[in-house]
C-alpha cells in the first residue's frame, strides 16, 4: 500500500454556481482555487463537462481549461472529462491540440462516455446521432491517431493537434471504461466521488487486464474523493450540508445552485434519503484533520490509488481553500 505522502493530490472542479452568486463569480472562484491548489503542490486541476444545469458552470470545458491554464504556471489542467459522445473527435483534437500548443506539457484530456446531462439536452447536443457501445472505443482510437504523429498517407489531420500527444485518460463509473483503459494501456480515473459502488471491482479489472503501451508502462489509478475538511468534525459536517443538499437535489431531479450550509439538515430527512446520500458519498472524507487522515488512509489501503482527485463543495470559497490546506497538510505527514 502506498503511504499518503506517496499519493499525488489533485482536484476536480464542477465550477459550482453558488446561491446568490453569478456564473462570473463561479469562474473567478475556480481560478483562485486552481491557483491555491498549485501553491499547495497539487498535480492537476480538472474541469467536468455538464450541460443544462443552473448550478454548474463548466459546460464549455475546453474554454475553461484554457482559462485556468492561462492563470496558473505549473499545475496540469484538463478535462475530467470531456463527454466524448457529445463531440466529434476531430473537434476535440483541435481544441486540446490548441491548448497543448499554448500550454506545453500541462494539458490532460480525460474522456467519459456518459452524456453529462438530461435526455432533452443530450438530443440537442447530438442532434440525430444514436450512440452505440462500439462508438466510444472507436472515437478514443480516432483521438489517439489525431493527437499522435502524422502517419504516411494520413488524410485527416488535426491542425493544431497532430503530434501534440496530449495525454488521454479514460474516466468511468462502471466496468466498461476500466476494461477499455486496460486494453489500450491508458491511465484510468474512477468517478468514486459520485458513484463509488463499483470502485474496487473497476480498478481490480483495470489492473489485472492492463497491457503496457507506448503511453504507460504500468497501471495508473486516480480515484475521486469528496472532501470537506475543517478544524473540527462538527464544523466539517456542518459545511458538508451544502454537499448533502446538492446530492439530494440530484436524487430528486431538482438540481439547484450550491446552497449555504444548514444546521441539522440530514436529521430532517427520511431515513431512505439519508441512506441514499450515504451511498452516493460512500467514498467521502468529511471531518477534522485526524478524521481526514483516517479516511484518506482507509481509501489508500482499500484501493492503493496513485492519485486522489478531490471534489470539495464548500459554499464559502475561503473555507474551501482551507479544506484543501488541511488535506494537503495531512497528505504531507
Amino acid at each position: 500500500m502506498k503511504k499518503l505522502p506517496e499519493i499525488a493530490l489533485s482536484m476536480l472542479d464542477l465550477v459550482a454556481v453558488r446561491e446568490g452568486g453569478t456564473v462570473a463569480d463561479a469562474l473567478a472562484i475556480a481560478l483562485r482555487t486552481a491557483q491555491h491548489a498549485e501553491v499547495l503542490g497539487f498535480k492537476r486541476y480538472w474541469l467536468a463537462e455538464h450541460h443544462n444545469m443552473q448550478g454548474i458552470a463548466s459546460s464549455a470545458t475546453a474554454v475553461l481549461v484554457g482559462h485556468i491554464a492561462g492563470g496558473t504556471h505549473t499545475i496540469r489542467v484538463g478535462s475530467g472529462g470531456v463527454m466524448l459522445p457529445n463531440h466529434a473527435p476531430l473537434v476535440v483534437a483541435e481544441a486540446f491540440g490548441t491548448l497543448a500548443e499554448l500550454y506545453p506539457g500541462r494539458i490532460d484530456l480525460g474522456l467519459g462516455r456518459a452524456p453529462g446531462t438530461d435526455q432533452l439536452t443530450m438530443r440537442a447536443l447530438r442532434r440525430d446521432r444514436v450512440e452505440t457501445e462500439e462508438d466510444f472505443p472507436r472515437d478514443v482510437a480516432e483521438l489517439q491517431r489525431l493527437l499522435g504523429p502524422v502517419q504516411p498517407g494520413q488524410q485527416l489531420i488535426a491542425n493544431p493537434g497532430a503530434g501534440t500527444n496530449v495525454p488521454i485518460w479514460l474516466l468511468g463509473s462502471s466496468l466498461f471504461s476500466a476494461q477499455l483503459a486496460a486494453e489500450r494501456g491508458l491511465p484510468y480515473a474512477f468517478a468514486s466521488h459520485f458513484a463509488p459502488r463499483y470502485l474496487l471491482d473497476a480498478i481490480g479489472i483495470y489492473r489485472s487486464r492492463f497491457k503496457p503501451s507506448a503511453t504507460l508502462a504500468r497501471p495508473y489509478v486516480v480515484i475521486g474523493v469528496p472532501l470537506i475538511a475543517a478544524p473540527t468534525d462538527e464544523e466539517a459536517d456542518f459545511l458538508a450540508s451544502s454537499t448533502y443538499q446538492r446530492v439530494l437535489g440530484i436524487l430528486r431531479g431538482d438540481r439547484r445552485r450550491l446552497q449555504p450550509p444548514t444546521a441539522g439538515f440530514t436529521e430532517k430527512l427520511h431515513p431512505q434519503e439519508r441512506a441514499a446520500i450515504g451511498d452516493f458519498l460512500a467514498a467521502a472524507v468529511i471531518g477534522g484533520p485526524e478524521t481526514v487522515r483516517q479516511g484518506l488512509t482507509a481509501l489508500a489501503e482499500a484501493t492503493d490509488a496513485d492519485e486522489f482527485m478531490l471534489v470539495s463543495d464548500v459554499f464559502d470559497p475561503a473555507l474551501r481553500l482551507r479544506s484543501l490546506d488541511i488535506a494537503a497538510a495531512v497528505m504531507a505527514d
